[in-house]
């Protein structure tokens, strides 16, 4: 009896239906909370997805381009510092700003990135650290956003309290979201598959076409914007901002906790460790220099006890992906014509991406 071969491409998992759904609901959760939250729900929540967005850019250079950047805190004090020039001094409506601070953090990422990719490795990381510092010395040299001891955001002072949080909120929600898809949407892509080969090997990839040095620019552009909107966005939340905030080191030490403990190379790590990290700040946060220490014993226990995080350590076990970028071939076999013939009349239920 004559047997053939078949298979399938699967792109999307159970957990990525029920994800679909679940991400939804939390959509309409989020349209509706300014609604009957309290402000300091609201600020908290801003600053949630704040570090969210920045550990999923830190992310996306690290986890899957292979860039490990020390400096991403130059972008969110660009993002912040483009706002206040826009907004108080260019009279422009302070919540279309905030985009305005993401594309002068993209457009200043350009020249950066010219700079720093000519180092390589622990070079990198000590380079982009280096223009971090940079830029905040320049800021803090401007008379016009307040020098070393910053400004305040003077035009939202006509704006009524409860319309500002309410769309300082819609907004983070947006970027949230729209970050989170967009970058699922680009691992998904070819684009997506020169990435994560750049970081396997850049020899093997670029020995099979991939243009490398362009897929890390367009990489580090992008998470140029994505940081410079968290800090555009989170000094609007604040109003108020200052070059030693702004350019903190804190900023990236933050995200790349977050990553750490979350799972570096997956999506849903930072969003786990962005949970994790404010449950235990909102917790230790009274507890001075012990917060500190309380956190870098569990970045090494994690680091130790589970290398890939603590999502990695779930996706590993159950083979749980809400987010799947990977294409899995299935293949099957029938045992006789009756069951190939079943499998052909079941094919549509796939869906192909060959």
């Amino acid at each position: 009896m004559k047997t053939s071969i078949n298979y399938v491409i699967e792109r999307s998992t159970t957990a990525s239906r029920i994800g679909l759904l679940l991400g939804a609901a939390i959509c309409g959760l989020l349209v509706s909370l300014p609604f009957w939250a309290d402000s300091s729900t609201l600020r908290l929540l801003v600053e949630f997805m704040c570090y969210l967005v920045l550990a999923q850019m830190w992310n996306l250079l690290a986890g899957y381009g292979g860039l490990i950047s020390i400096g991403q805190q130059a972008f969110v004090g660009i993002g912040g510092y483009g706002l206040f020039l826009m907004a108080n001094h260019g009279n422009m409506n302070p919540f279309i700003a905030v985009l305005v601070g993401g594309i002068i953090a993209a457009i200043l990422a350009v020249p950066t990135a010219k700079i720093v990719f000519r180092l390589r490795g622990g070079y990198f990381a000590v380079g982009t650290w280096v223009v971090a510092e940079v830029y905040r010395l320049a800021i803090s040299n401007v008379p016009l956003v307040g020098g070393g001891s910053g400004q305040s955001l003077t035009a939202m002072s006509g704006i009524p309290k409860a319309t500002r949080e309410s769309i300082t909120f819609w907004i983070a929600s947006a970027m949230a979201i729209g970050l989170i898809a967009l970058i699922y949407w680009l691992l998904r892509s070819r684009f997506g598959v020169a990435l994560t080969a750049i970081r396997d090997s850049e020899a093997a990839s670029e020995s099979q076409g991939v243009d490398v040095e362009r897929v890390k620019f367009y990489v580090y552009v992008l998470s140029a914007f994505g940081s410079g909107l968290v800090g555009a966005l989170y000094y609007l939340n604040v109003l108020r901002i200052a070059p030693n905030s702004a350019f903190d080191l804190s900023w990236v030490v933050s995200a790349i906790f977050i990553v750490v403990i979350g799972g570096i190379g997956t999506i849903e790590g930072p969003i786990l460790g962005a949970v994790i990290f404010f449950i235990m700040r909102e917790m230790l946060s009274d507890y001075g220099s012990w917060y500190l220490m309380v956190m870098g014993l569990v970045a090494i226990i994690v680091m130790i006890k589970w290398p890939k995080g603590i999502w990695g350590f779930i996706q590993q076990r159950f083979d749980l992906r809400f987010f799947p970028v990977q294409r899995r071939v299935h293949l099957i076999e029938p045992s006789s014509a009756a069951s190939s013939q079943m499998l052909n009349s079941n094919d549509g239920k796939f869906k192909s991406v060959l």
